[in-house]
């Protein structure tokens, strides 16, 4: 899906069609591919959303979402997407992956405590439903994993982040100190 909007400093241009093969390895391509994405996919809309849902959402014991501009283009491109990858995974299995800011809701405090530890501002991009494991995103496009076994980073951009959970490429677990 496609809304179109005049760039803006609100409303970013959508990033220029490419060739997905350049973009992602081919078996994450085919598994995007598969869910609904293409080159040039930009749902600014539905990303305008999430973003006013995940701000006016305040925990009972008052904690808020900090919404970005990376987790906003995120979410215009990949939002939505149900991704279910087919192939083994390198060194884990592949993640089933729901895109969809709203499986964080209830994490403000969680991806706050993240964020005050890695000295940025997290926000939610979605979950595997599969193992509850959260991804998120923070101010500079650095994706994680936060699962019950710990918090994990996944790379240095949504592509990088969705090319380690799709191909199953074991991630960095963050630690302290």
């Amino acid at each position: 899906m496609r809304t179109d909007h005049a760039p803006s400093p609100d409303h970013p241009a959508p990033p220029g069609p490419g060739v997905i093969s350049h973009r992602f390895p081919a078996p994450v391509a085919a598994a995007l591919r598969a869910a609904g994405w293409q080159p040039g996919r930009w749902d600014i809309g539905q990303a305008e959303i999430w973003a006013d849902t995940l701000r006016d959402h305040t925990s009972p014991a008052g904690h808020r979402h900090t919404v970005f501009p990376a987790a906003v283009e995120a979410w215009a491109e990949f939002g939505g997407l149900h991704i279910s990858p087919t192939g083994p995974g390198r060194q884990l299995a592949p993640a089933t992956l729901h895109l969809d800011p709203l499986h964080g809701l209830h994490m403000a405090r969680t991806l706050g405590d993240l964020g005050r530890a890695l000295h940025t501002e997290v926000c939610p991009v979605g979950a595997d439903p599969d193992t509850r494991t959260l991804v998120a995103i923070d101010t500079e496009g650095r994706v994680y994993a936060l699962d019950h076994t710990g918090d994990w980073y996944l790379g240095h951009d949504i592509d990088q982040g969705l090319t380690a959970l799709v191909s199953g490429t074991e991630p960095t677990r963050l630690t302290t100190g």
